[in-house]
């Protein structure tokens, strides 16, 4: 274990996956910037993510190389696409590690050479759950295996499958085994799990293992109004609207989707502010009138809070976002982990039953946007919760803590 004595540490971040697998890493390293540690985010290339002075190198991929192209089956894009990036991006990262020598590691689940990068160079290791996929729980089944619980014992089995997953990167963790000189068998587990949901929507199993830290979602604080002056007149109007955004989610008719939301939303007597994001929205021209704003994206602290409702995907950041801005969600699932919080929202009385991605009418919407109202009061309960939530500060507390007691008990 290298000497850790009363100064700053190393702390290496590392992340793979969209904008939102890696937004939240660089709110946490912003924030151990500014608390005077020393900081390297490893992640896929994004240009356009405000990192403030964060040291940041690439993983020599980009979001689209890490998710199926629309219309590319599944197979054929992990093949072409998703393994030889995936190959690239984790052999990178024991590149940036060497040369950077951290005195901690905190992972997404997908950095799966993480591990022995730590092993060779004797220092902790901790894995991020940006939802909750990793540590077994009889309570609910692992996010993307399944919305609702399958009983206690599938429960729990349920997360051995998510774990298969990184079977298919087998040769790239042997591959960096070799190289670094530990033994693939022999690679100690994570030292704890930083799970980055928020308390409020999600209570803390009770059968979760004490190095299963629930910290809060990893977010910084909202700021400012909206810098586009046709934006900021359009929100601060006289008259309710509806949020649409389905983040880098893409596939099925995306002009039919949005035609369906719009009309939807007029139906129900509101205007529409629509995030195009990579394409999962492209209102056509015929739909379009004073009462919809496009944008490709939005800033969600100076839009979500004024919206009646807010339809989604689902993802992870988007979900908390709109808990936060304390407005009702209707939830579209895509994939992943994304009809687990539909059910969670659901659950909590924050959104009705969600509505299905490619086969959405403006009947559907008018009558998801009615139900959602009746959400209205629940969600400024669990707004208000969230306020006194500090997720970022509570995870970098508990990585400085963690990596000062491993040294201590050398």
């Amino acid at each position: 274990m290298s000497t850790l004595p009363s100064r700053p540490l190393r702390i290496l971040l590392a992340t793979l996956g969209s904008r939102g697998d890696v937004e939240p890493f660089v709110h946490l390293g912003r924030r151990a910037l500014a608390a005077g540690h020393s900081v390297l985010l490893a992640s896929p290339d994004q240009a356009d993510l405000p990192t403030d002075g964060l040291d940041v190198v690439s993983l020599g991929v980009r979001f689209s190389d890490l998710a199926p192209g629309p219309g590319t089956s599944p197979g054929r894009a992990f093949r072409e696409h998703i393994r030889p990036a995936m190959s690239r991006a984790l052999a990178a990262f024991v590149d940036a590690g060497l040369a950077w020598g951290p005195d901690i590691i905190v992972a997404h689940p997908k950095v799966l050479t993480a591990s022995a990068l730590a092993a060779h160079l004797t220092v902790p290791h901790l894995v991020v759950e940006l939802t909750p996929t990793l540590t077994p729980t009889g309570e609910f089944p692992a996010a993307g295996i399944a919305s609702g619980s399958l009983g206690s014992v599938l429960n729990r089995l349920s997360y051995r499958a998510v774990g298969l997953a990184g079977s298919l990167f087998a040769a790239d963790r042997r591959a960096a085994c070799e190289r670094l000189g530990v033994d693939l068998r022999q690679l100690p587990a994570p030292s704890a799990s930083l799970v980055a949901v928020s308390p409020s929507l999600l209570r803390r199993p009770a059968d979760w293992p004490p190095t299963a830290h629930i910290t809060g979602d990893w977010s910084s604080p909202a700021t400012g109004t909206a810098d586009d002056p046709t934006l900021s007149a359009f929100i601060e109007a006289d008259a309710p609207f509806l949020y649409a955004g389905f983040g880098s989610m893409v596939g099925g008719d995306a002009a039919a989707r949005a035609e369906a939301i719009i009309g939807g939303a007029r139906s129900a007597g509101l205007r529409a502010v629509i995030a195009t994001g990579w394409g999962g929205l492209t209102p056509p021209t015929r739909s379009l009138g004073a009462d919809v704003f496009v944008a490709e994206s939005v800033p969600h602290a100076s839009v979500l809070p004024r919206a009646v409702a807010a339809i989604h995907h689902g993802g992870a950041g988007t979900t908390h976002a709109v808990a936060r801005a304390g407005v009702p969600s209707i939830v579209v699932p895509f994939l992943a982990d994304q009809p687990f919080w539909a059910a969670l929202l659901r659950r909590r009385g924050l959104a009705p039953a969600p509505l299905p991605r490619n086969a959405l009418t403006s009947p559907l919407v008018r009558d998801a946007i009615r139900a959602a109202v009746q959400c209205a009061p629940a969600a400024r309960d669990v707004a208000k919760a969230m306020r006194d939530e500090d997720g970022t500060g509570a995870a970098l507390h508990l990585i400085v803590e963690h990596a000062r007691r491993i040294h201590e008990n050398e």
